[in-house]
């Protein structure tokens, strides 16, 4: 194993906190790993990790360390593409990470156009609406939906999600169609539970500048943008949600958006990166791509 071998892993090592996870990430055996940092120990004489039975954490020297050798290998990778003038020259793997219904409605139906652009970049998409740590999960970016919470991460901001109100056909034959907030009083909601910390999102509005909140009806709970809409389609209840997401529910009438002059503040995008320093080419072109997709979904850019 080269030096710049043996710094990946024992970068891989201090973000993954444990050798059993980078290894499984590297496709290499613990052993391996755990060699490559021993050897790294002796060639720089001085002690890189605490080791526990429970957790690695890098040692003052460590920290050092890993902040040079991120660079280290930012400046290689960067290197090996510099004569790489065409796209389809690129090489190597995205681990991307995307909300559910953006994964499915819009990447994955795009996604074969990147790839057939650059052969021999492959693309490893996780579709989830929970937080993940990216550092953790190895993952070069997530798009991620709603205010940031993690301050680590780069952030670039990717436009803003209009938010509409709608209903199913049904539930407004049975129970009237709302004209202003004041009238929910008389109607059901499906309720969504955030994911990340279980807090029942609140039905918002804005009217005369003012941003309006308060808690609804509702006798369903849901955690997931899928179950969110097929509870309101069940006629459920009204929902807050993406007019992307209820296009073809729209069109069809299965949905109808009830209260168009009293919507909610639109949901900021942010694309997130877990590092700092010199994204490689490969990911720069699929944040370019990506660029591309999503101002058919966006209002704009923030």
């Amino acid at each position: 194993m080269d030096r710049i071998e043996l710094c990946r892993v024992f970068v891989r090592v201090v973000d993954c906190a444990g050798f059993t996870r980078a290894a499984d990430q590297l496709n290499l055996p613990r052993s391996t790993v755990s060699e490559a940092v021993r050897t790294l120990e002796q060639r720089l004489g001085t002690r890189l990790l605490h080791r526990t039975t429970r957790q690695v954490t890098p040692t003052q020297d460590g920290l050092l360390f890993h902040a040079r050798c991120q660079q280290l290998i930012a400046d290689m990778d960067e290197a090996e593409q510099l004569f790489r003038q065409s796209p389809q020259a690129l090489s190597g793997r995205l681990k991307i990470d995307v909300p559910g219904r953006i994964g499915r409605l819009i990447l994955a139906p795009a996604l074969p156009a990147f790839l057939q652009a650059h052969p021999q970049i492959d693309v490893e998409l996780g579709m989830t609406d929970r937080s993940i740590d990216l550092v953790e999960d190895g993952v070069d970016c997530a798009l991620r939906v709603g205010p940031l919470q993690d301050s680590r991460l780069v952030a670039r901001g990717m436009g803003q999600l209009p938010l509409i109100n709608v209903a199913s056909a049904g539930y407004l034959a049975a129970h009237g169609v709302p004209v202003h907030p004041h009238d929910l009083d008389a109607h059901w909601s499906v309720l969504y539970a955030s994911p990340g910390n279980g807090r029942v999102e609140p039905w918002e509005w804005r009217e005369n500048g003012t941003l309006h909140t308060r808690q609804l009806h509702g006798r369903v709970t849901v955690n997931s943008a899928e179950a969110y809409i097929a509870c309101c389609i069940a006629g459920m209840g009204l929902i807050q949600i993406p007019a992307y997401d209820v296009q073809r529910e729209l069109a069809d009438g299965t949905l109808v958006e009830v209260m168009p002059n009293h919507r909610a503040d639109p949901m900021p995008m942010h694309l997130l990166f877990p590092h700092r320093r010199h994204p490689s080419q490969r990911l720069r072109v699929f944040v370019e791509w990506l660029q591309g997709v999503l101002p058919g979904v966006v209002a704009d850019r923030g």
